[in-house]
């Protein structure tokens, strides 16, 4: 039985963000249509990072600030949740530690310095790319923080598709793994791949070009981490999925910076 799209859009942003939506539905049809609507929680993320990044500059601030407060509002509007797996993955891969081990380091509270070192040069690298970008113009500020934000949570969606299997049998990786067909997945990938190049055509011909880039960068770069982490943990967790959102934001971020 297909749930109704209200359900799907409700798992989405109930689990994705902290934004005050109530999941009605905890299970496996709610999780599919959840995790195909993923990409639409990057949107009004990326809009709400955008806008306070366009504020800052319009009364006065420096492209440097209005960077950093973009990166802020995911990590706000998230409760920190993709920038935690990031770290929690790094200290599982970094352990270097069998499986089961690797995914007990995982649960632990703490983060140790595998994570910390993570976190610092991937939020540098986010911060340094849109400084560049605020600083080239607000336009090409804004439309990287949509374009990243969207891509990172397409590779969710993607991430959860038929055939990824969960590396342990509880948690939300475990309930989100596997669900979405490949069917399905590919014109999502489609779709939102379509919208980056429409917002890249605003700002020129190139930056059609460029966005795209980002996007299908980003996704690769998801892929070989997805890869590496099922072989090396059996599956995907719920830190995995952040570890991927956050390096593919990182990724077309960096692309989207690029004036060549």
């Amino acid at each position: 039985m297909t749930p109704p799209p209200l359900d799907g859009l409700r798992f989405a942003f109930g689990t994705l963000s902290v934004l005050p939506v109530k999941v009605t539905r905890w299970d496996r049809e709610a999780a599919r249509g959840g995790m195909l609507c993923a990409p639409l929680v990057g949107v009004a993320l990326g809009c709400a990072s955008a806008a306070l990044g366009l504020v800052l500059l319009a009364l006065g601030s420096s492209a440097l600030l209005a960077a950093v407060a973009t990166v802020a509002v995911p990590a706000v509007l998230t409760r920190g949740l993709h920038l935690d797996g990031l770290a929690d993955t790094a200290d599982g891969l970094g352990s270097g530690k069998p499986a089961e081990d690797a995914l007990r380091i995982m649960k632990q509270s703490d983060i140790g310095p595998f994570g910390v070192i993570t976190l610092v040069f991937v939020l540098l690298a986010q911060v340094a790319a849109l400084s560049q970008l605020y600083g080239d113009s607000w336009a090409r500020g804004a439309t990287a923080a949509v374009v990243s934000a969207t891509a990172a949570r397409l590779v969710l969606t993607l991430a959860a598709r038929a055939g990824v299997p969960p590396a342990r049998p509880e948690g939300l990786g475990a309930a989100v793994a596997g669900v979405v067909p490949v069917r399905g997945a590919v014109p999502v990938a489609v779709a939102v791949t379509l919208g980056a190049a429409g917002a890249g055509a605003l700002l020129g011909s190139y930056d059609i070009v460029r966005t795209v880039l980002a996007v299908a960068a980003a996704l690769g770069a998801a892929e070989l981490l997805l890869r590496h982490c099922t072989r090396r943990f059996g599956g995907v967790t719920g830190d995995v999925f952040g570890g991927l959102a956050e390096t593919a934001a990182t990724t077309a971020l960096v692309i989207l910076s690029m004036n060549v």
